[in-house]
């Protein structure tokens, strides 16, 4: 298999899985998809930038098997981009999964979920981010062209937007003191790094 089909193997895996298979199971256990989409200030700009992200994400392998993009990159920075991607996947459903009925794709300003500070989530407190940004990373490792390295700028950056101005006072509204005490003793993306003080 060469570098371009098996990262576009990779990202479709990943897309049904961790959106597909996970808005079907939601629906299925708590009779509503998770999928949550204002229309308001940064809300606006978030959903579509995450998309154009992955849309680059699949361009990069298809423009590759048909031979117009050029790649760069050694073998080892391919194996490491495969494994990179292959655990970010694993450990974004493994997260989806530990925040059960919580989970969520957008915010709904205001709605009440509950907190969910245990497993993945007790060492850092988005791992379903981190995993996907991981995971375009390790796409751009196994698979270096310009789509794919711009697809994994624009995840780097929308995440962190959506983080950091919808998600933390999205939640510091709707927890309040409890979620500053669980974020002050979390990292945001990768543990001990970004606690709220």
């Amino acid at each position: 298999m060469t570098r371009a089909a098996a990262a576009l193997a990779l990202l479709v895996a990943f897309g049904a899985v961790g959106f597909g298979w996970r808005t079907v199971v939601q629906l299925r256990r708590h009779g509503d998809t998770g999928w949550r989409f204002t229309r308001t200030g940064i809300d606006r700009v978030v959903a579509p930038a995450l998309a154009l992200a992955f849309v680059l994400l699949g361009v990069g392998p298809v423009v590759a098997l048909v031979g117009e993009a050029p790649t760069t990159g050694g073998p080892v920075g391919a194996v490491v981009g495969a494994v990179l991607a292959i655990g970010a996947g694993v450990l974004t459903v493994v997260a989806q999964l530990q925040m059960g009925a919580s989970w969520r794709i957008g915010v709904e300003h205001g709605e009440r979920t509950e907190l969910v500070t245990g497993g993945l989530f007790g060492l850092v407190r988005n791992p379903i981010f981190t995993g996907m940004v991981v995971f375009a990373l390790g796409l751009a490792l196994l698979l270096p062209n310009l789509p794919t390295l711009l697809g994994a700028a624009i995840t780097l950056v929308t995440i962190e937007v959506q983080v950091r101005l919808v998600e933390e006072p999205n939640l510091v509204t709707v927890h309040g003191e409890a979620y500053r005490r669980w974020a002050g003793a979390t990292g945001r993306f990768l543990p001990g790094l970004g606690r709220l003080t």
